[in-house]
């Protein structure tokens, strides 16, 4: 039976991407392949969402045989059915979770599935923010006082390290010494070039045709054969999909007051919410939260 030790559990769009591959560096640490398995949640990815029971002999394949074993699906933390799936398979386990202000994190996560076409492909249209901010599918992963509730009911607290994601830029080592402690690992070097393995609006490209025709063709090939290509193109992160003839200079959609206008009510009673059980504190962005509201309101009186 797979044994899985910790789970990298979001949010997306936090810099999960950096953390997740800078851990990777760890000789004692197995980071899943491919790194978001979406295997144990019910939530595989930002749209779709299968309540049927993981595949867990799929899962097994996910990890070397060597070290902690890291599962990197970061939608899990929004998921409503990972705390009692994960509960009963790996009661042991302990939980990583990268935290940005909510707001600017899922106009992030908005421009992605704009650039990539997702939204598209999954009959919905998000060129709207206020039409995307009212699909689940978009607030789930902002929503973090819900979800750690749910979390707690399965879950002691001390099996949760909490990241502020603003600390990987700038005091990225004490972040991975403080993971190390929580999961026990003894003290590694790392890489720390904060631009490589990131997942930036900058280095966001849509795919073009021939894009989609090479990735398609790609998923084709066994994962016995492929996977040993994945691994060494991911350590040297080197992508070929940002080659010019794959993908294409994505579109960005500024982050401005009217997004805070639209979502950061509810987000800031979130974060109330999530600060009441954790300790976390969250009055920074609570305060930048109402900072822009009160801005947005003022431009909407004149």
């Amino acid at each position: 039976m797979v044994e899985v030790d910790a789970f990298l559990i979001g949010a997306p769009k936090a810099g999960t991407t950096w953390l997740g591959h800078a851990l990777d560096q760890h000789p004692g640490i197995s980071l899943s392949n491919p790194k978001e398995p979406n295997i144990v949640a019910s939530h595989k990815g930002t749209f779709l969402r299968v309540e049927d029971e993981p595949d867990w002999s799929k899962y097994e394949g996910c990890f070397s045989n060597e070290g902690l074993r890291l599962d990197g699906s970061v939608h899990t933390f929004a998921c409503p059915m990972a705390p009692q799936r994960i509960r009963d398979r790996f009661p042991d386990a302990r939980f990583i979770l990268c935290l940005r202000e909510p707001v600017s994190r899922t106009v992030s996560h908005w421009n992605m599935v704009r650039n990539n076409g997702a939204d598209l492909e999954n009959n919905a249209d998000w060129a709207d923010f206020q039409i995307a901010w009212a699909d689940e599918r978009l607030r789930a992963d902002s929503m973090y006082g819900t979800s750690m509730q749910r979390w707690l009911e399965h879950f002691d607290l001390d099996r949760f390290l909490f990241v502020d994601s603003s600390r990987l830029r700038g005091e990225p080592l004490d972040v991975l010494r403080e993971t190390e402690g929580f999961l026990r690992l003894d003290v590694a070097e790392y890489d720390l070039d904060s631009s490589r393995h990131s997942n930036s609006a900058a280095t966001r490209r849509p795919m073009t045709g021939f894009g989609n025709f090479v990735g398609g063709a790609f998923s084709l090939i066994p994962n016995a054969v492929k996977s040993p290509l994945v691994r060494y193109l991911q350590k040297r992160d080197l992508n070929i999909y940002k080659l010019p003839m794959l993908s294409k200079k994505g579109a960005v959609f500024p982050l401005d007051d009217s997004h805070y206008l639209t979502c950061g009510g509810e987000l800031s009673d979130e974060l109330d919410l999530f600060e009441s059980l954790t300790g976390f504190k969250t009055v920074v962005w609570r305060d930048e939260i109402s900072r822009r509201i009160d801005g947005q309101s003022a431009v909407s009186e004149h």
